[in-house]
């Protein structure tokens, strides 16, 4: 699949809005995109964006259905994937061995494979100003690539990463990379630089199979392979073709391509952007990528989105990202149900976790846990809760936690490391936790109380009422 497939199958499902009215890439844009998400709409293709002759596709990623049609399926059945490929253990007959086998080669299956021809180097520039980037909001620094797929090398393993970092626009062949200190791109930046190189190779690629765009976003650990695991959700291998100016490759699929190279003593002040939070990550330094060439197709179309105050865009993302690593939290803290990152706790804000209880303290261990695992380490506040409530119900959630958390005893804090777009914490990158054990609390947790059970009707009289349920003409189903 590539951009153009995806929109015409969204154009199939009249799930694409094609505006042929001419709007400005400078917030009209943005703006259109961001009312359109919000209000649950379709996806958007802007054939006019003022200025420009490529198109702006935006809320490709809108809704869970797109999301599905993404994934090929709905998310519960590639979580079972993960599951199944997680359940591995020693073989103890042959046939078990030959199942494995079976599986080991299924996965080698979806190992990118190199390509010798892509549509994107079918026309050649050394500059961006053909790209219609845009600008979202009033005090935005500038306009802003916000769909790139950075691609860099591990200078020591030599393994290509896919991360997604923004790209402010500083003239037509320089822009900033805004790779925080915790994603993959900047610890290549660290190695190298610890190395005594003075400069990393970068190549960006924009549009694309859109489960690329997913992928890249995607909190795997360091050199596992956003294309590896975007062969697997895709089933089918990622086809990579190689970078005309390094030794780094790029998806073939791909609408434009941007090669160029990060030096490693040159910071400059990049920002303010307003950011997923809802508020302005404010200026900053960060590295400065200069393009040495750019490719793209004759008929290219130029993907981007817009972030701000929930819920947008990016929060169908996260949420996939909550279902399909559910299986790996699963696989290292076992007694995990459930867990959910509400949109409205930016997906680092807030965490909650349902679990099974069995010993005292579990919901402690629980939070321990997840705040030494990757990305989730950066988690603010963890509600833990009994493997019965529905935390994706906010009005349950609440509902518990009134009634199951007594705040002196259950509130625990500690100090950590915090994401790069924190505006709460003293000191930038590091500060409180606050975890809240909200599950029913055994004697030896200090409640000595008598617990009273949970209000429910009667088992007869609700399946006698649900049964005579017409007859009371009541109106409601």
């Amino acid at each position: 699949m590539d951009l153009h497939q995806y929109l015409d199958i969204l154009d199939k499902k009249n799930d694409l809005a094609v505006i042929d009215a001419a709007a400005s890439v400078n917030q009209e844009i943005p703006y259109i995109a961001s009312e359109t998400v919000k209000k649950g709409g379709k996806a958007l293709l802007f054939k006019n964006p003022s200025g420009y002759k490529i198109p702006v596709a935006m809320n490709l990623f809108g809704s869970r259905e797109r999301m599905s049609i993404i994934m090929r399926g709905n998310l519960e059945h590639q979580a079972e994937r993960i599951r199944e490929l997680l359940s591995f253990s020693p073989p103890s007959g042959m046939l078990d061995k030959m199942r494995m086998a079976y599986k080991l080669k299924k996965l080698a299956d979806f190992t990118p494979k190199m390509v010798s021809r892509a549509d994107f180097k079918q026309i050649h520039k050394d500059n961006i100003k053909d790209i219609p980037v845009t600008t979202s909001w009033p005090l935005d620094g500038g306009a802003f690539v916000t769909l790139p797929l950075v691609i860099t090398k591990n200078p020591i393993t030599g393994k290509l990463n896919c991360g997604m970092y923004r790209m402010q626009i500083y003239d037509n062949r320089t822009t900033g990379m805004h790779w925080q200190i915790h994603k993959n791109g900047a610890s290549h930046f660290a190695i190298a630089k610890k190395m005594g190189k003075d400069k990393i190779d970068v190549a960006v690629a924009l549009g694309g199979d859109p489960i690329l765009t997913y992928t890249a976003t995607a909190p795997l650990p360091e050199d596992t392979g956003e294309f590896l695991f975007a062969g697997f959700l895709r089933n089918e291998a990622v086809r990579l073709v190689q970078c005309e100016n390094s030794d780094l490759a790029v998806p073939a699929s791909s609408e434009i391509v941007i090669e160029g190279e990060v030096s490693l003593n040159d910071l400059r002040e990049e920002g303010p952007f307003g950011d997923h939070t809802g508020y302005y990550s404010w200026k900053d330094k960060y590295p400065v990528f200069r393009i040495k060439a750019v490719y793209r197709k004759k008929d290219a179309i130029y993907p981007a989105t817009v972030v701000g105050k929930p819920i947008m865009e990016d929060a169908f993302l996260g949420l996939t990202t909550e279902r399909l690593f559910l299986p790996m939290l699963q696989k290292i803290i076992p007694e995990i149900v459930d867990l959910h990152l509400p949109p409205y706790g930016l997906f680092h804000n807030l965490a909650f976790v349902s679990i099974k209880k069995r010993f005292p303290g579990q919901a402690r261990k629980v939070a321990y846990g997840l705040w030494g695992m990757g990305m989730l380490s950066l988690t603010k506040m963890i509600v833990v809760l009994d493997e019965d409530v529905d935390i994706h119900n906010i009005n349950e959630v609440i509902w518990r936690i009134g009634n199951n958390s007594d705040p002196v005893r259950d509130s625990f804090f500690l100090k950590g490391p915090l994401d790069a777009l924190e505006n709460a914490s003293e000191n930038a990158l590091y500060g409180g936790k606050m975890g809240l054990d909200a599950t029913k609390k055994l004697p030896e947790e200090g409640l000595s109380r008598f617990i009273p059970p949970e209000v429910k009707p009667d088992k007869s009289i609700a399946k006698l009422v649900q049964k005579r349920w017409k007859e009371y003409k009541i109106g409601l189903k």
